[in-house]
């Protein structure tokens, strides 16, 4: 079995949709890449699974919340190149009552095991991870959101489906990963505009300087306005404008990440944030599983 890819394309939005306050906004549809190995899950993932299929690992093991993309991708990819998948799933309530997400984790056959808040937040530490070592039969282990060297390098793989002549490149960040890879590979007079779709999400600034150390970050800007209650959370304010922006555009947006960004896009060009030459382009990172839970709510 193999991952088979749809080839991403850049999609003007109609000049309606920005009222020609700039010049353009178009989005770089990676969410056609695949049905559930979507956006930049595949770019985070793929070198990942090279490595521990090269190094001669039988399984990997990978972190998530309940709604995780991350996760199911981590699944289906695992699945599709004949390794086990083990995921650590944050919050001991989520086993009580799976989500249609875990759900479709477990149909491509990953083993679910739930952390306490606790136990999850030490996710990044040696020691943990030594414990998961010695407690799953030594897999390899990929950082949630697929932040890792591995991860980083093939985010940065999104960068050259960029064309240069756009001004502002605009994306929204989970674990900063992707961020990063496209920083590293754009333009020197590209601006790139990260949104952060987290409550008091400007810690986030922190963690991808960290990986950006030693470089010119004058064309970065990160936002965190735009959370609609934090992580994974929604307002029927948010809803409708992601049925209005599929009937203006037949865009379908996924409500934890991209329909946030584009949320704050219009704001920002609204408001009159923007110059009035910028050619805006909007990345979609996927992730439209994660609208299960909205149910008859979205017109698409």
């Amino acid at each position: 079995m193999d991952i088979i890819l749809e080839q991403p394309y850049i999609q003007p939005l109609h000049k309606d949709w920005h009222r020609q306050q700039v010049a353009s906004v178009a989005m770089l549809r990676l969410d056609v890449l695949h049905p559930v190995v979507s956006g930049n899950k595949w770019y985070k993932l793929k070198h990942n699974i090279q490595y521990a299929l090269s190094e001669g690992y039988t399984q990997i093991l990978t972190f998530g919340g309940a709604y995780s993309n991350h996760l199911v991708a981590a699944a289906a990819t695992a699945k599709a190149y004949g390794i086990g998948a083990i995921g650590i799933v944050k919050g001991q309530y989520a086993e009580k009552q799976l989500t249609p997400t875990l759900k479709e984790c477990m149909d491509y056959g990953m083993q679910l095991h739930f952390a306490t808040n606790e136990d999850y937040a030490k996710k990044g530490t040696a020691d943990y991870l030594e414990s998961l070592s010695n407690r799953y039969n030594a897999p390899f282990i990929i950082p949630e959101g697929g932040a890792n060297e591995w991860g980083r390098e093939g985010a940065a793989e999104i960068a050259q489906l960029i064309p240069q002549d756009y001004s502002h490149i605009c994306v929204s960040v989970g674990t900063g990963t992707t961020l990063v890879g496209i920083y590293n590979g754009t333009g020197s007079e590209q601006q790139v505009l990260g949104y952060v779709p987290m409550k008091h999400g400007s810690y986030m600034k922190e963690i991808v300087y960290t990986h950006l150390e030693g470089m010119d970050t004058s064309r970065l800007s990160l936002y965190d306005t735009w959370h609609f209650g934090g992580f994974g959370k929604h307002t029927a304010e948010l809803v409708s404008f992601m049925n209005t922006f599929y009937n203006d555009t037949q865009v379908p947006l996924d409500m934890v990440y991209t329909a946030k960004m584009m949320y704050g896009v219009q704001e920002q060009i609204n408001s009159g944030f923007f110059p009035a030459d910028a050619d805006i382009l909007c990345i979609h990172t996927g992730g439209l599983q994660g609208n299960v839970s909205l149910g008859g709510q979205l017109i698409y």
